[in-house]
């Protein structure tokens, strides 16, 4: 801005200095001119760390690693005391490092590393609640858009949602012939219904004034569901698939005990079955972690997309 002031034609009509300055006042007015910070902008920016600031790190870092550690002396004072053999957090922990330090060993059909294990569970939760979206999304659409087929299925979806989901797998059994299609099956009826009644409110939700612009628009029901809904409703809709993907994950380690195979929960029960209580334990942090895993790549995935009301 200096340099644009004395370069500019528009020089020539800014007011000479009155006969009266003297040399003290422009000295003064020298010194009060800004002088280039010879810093970096970084480190000029930087600011240094209040003691608020650290106490704010403390509380964030403390409390989770007093619940870890009130956690490991429930844990250490349990095997202290246990008569049948309990392991300790430091026993444990050996046996973690011996079992994550292959992973993905493969031994025969039912002798695979968490690795493979992890991973086919994983895939049957990614195909059950593949097909869960493929028809739960749109019927929420529909229900949430025409009154009709909202009376019509309301109480059926009242009627079906509080079945416990392992309910299903003798269904599947008898229907599809096979442990695994039964699991998938199990992982499609308990993911179903959070997608289906959170699309379905957030289509009831959306503004009346937006459905009377439609209609003044004369706007095609596609246009109305790409252009309109499909927008307000995302929020929910995600909603709906994060508490589907939990639901799913919880359900494949009970299915999987009960239909055998490779995975997790198989995994978790052939090890009871080997009286290998560590490894038990192994599991039940393994399935703990992937599942935090999963729920905070979808609150990511719907904070990206939900929009908030910007505050004057």
């Amino acid at each position: 801005m200096v340099s644009a002031v004395f370069h500019s034609p528009l020089n020539a009509s800014l007011p000479l200095p009155r006969a009266g300055e003297g040399r003290g006042e422009g000295v003064a007015r020298a010194e009060a001119a800004p002088h280039p910070n010879p810093l970096p902008r970084a480190q000029k920016e930087q600011k240094p760390r209040t003691p608020l600031d650290l106490r704010a790190f403390w509380m964030r870092v403390l409390p989770p690693l007093a619940g870890f550690g009130l956690l490991l002396l429930i844990w250490e004072i349990v095997a202290m005391k246990s008569t049948t053999g309990f392991p300790t957090p430091a026993a444990t922990w050996q046996q973690a490092v011996t079992v994550f330090s292959d992973p993905f060993y493969s031994k025969g059909p039912n002798d695979q590393g968490v690795g493979w294990n992890v991973l086919s569970s994983l895939q049957r939760v990614a195909l059950g609640f593949g097909l869960a979206a493929l028809v739960g999304i749109p019927a929420g659409f529909a229900i949430g858009r025409f009154e009709f087929l909202a009376r019509m299925f309301n109480p059926l979806i009242s009627l079906l949602r509080p079945v416990s989901p392992l309910a299903w797998l003798p269904i599947g059994l008898l229907v599809f012939k096979g442990a695994n299609p039964a699991a998938i099956w199990t992982i499609f009826i308990c993911s179903i219904w959070p997608m289906v009644i959170n699309t379905a409110v957030g289509v009831q939700r959306v503004p009346s004034d937006y459905m009377n612009v439609a209609k003044v628009l004369n706007l095609s029901e596609w246009k109305i569901l790409t252009k309109i809904l499909f927008p307000a409703v995302l929020p929910y809709m995600l909603t709906g698939v994060r508490l589907a993907v939990g639901t799913a994950w919880l359900v494949i380690v009970a299915a999987e005990m009960l239909t055998g195979g490779v995975g997790i929960g198989f995994w978790v029960w052939d090890e009871w079955n080997n009286l290998n209580v560590a490894n038990i334990i192994i599991a039940i942090f393994v399935i703990g972690i992937v599942g935090l895993v999963l729920e905070f790549a979808l609150i990511k995935l719907a904070t990206a997309f939900t929009f908030e009301e910007v505050k004057s």
